[in-house]
């Protein structure tokens, strides 16, 4: 198991009462939230370095991985692709 680091973390109510209601266990939600984000943002970025080094992907590149991400019908766009 990893070490942990306690933190306070600043949330409007609202939403803090809609993560309540989905779990007992806020810290494990947001860090798997945050977790989720970093790979996110680190993919990104690595995509983008990879575009600046080897140009941009062409649209069967982009449709290769669409149907590896989303299946053979992931032809169409994922609403989070964008």
């Amino acid at each position: 198991m990893s070490s942990t680091t306690r933190i306070t973390v600043t949330l409007p109510s609202d939403q803090v009462a809609e993560l309540r209601k989905l779990t007992d266990n806020v810290s494990g939600y947001v860090a798997e939230a945050v977790a989720r984000q970093i790979r996110h943002q680190l993919l990104g970025d690595y995509l983008s370095r990879h575009e600046e080094e080897q140009g941009s992907f062409t649209e069967k590149e982009l449709a290769e991985a669409r149907a590896k991400i989303f299946g053979a019908a992931g032809g169409a766009r994922h609403p989070d692709a964008g």
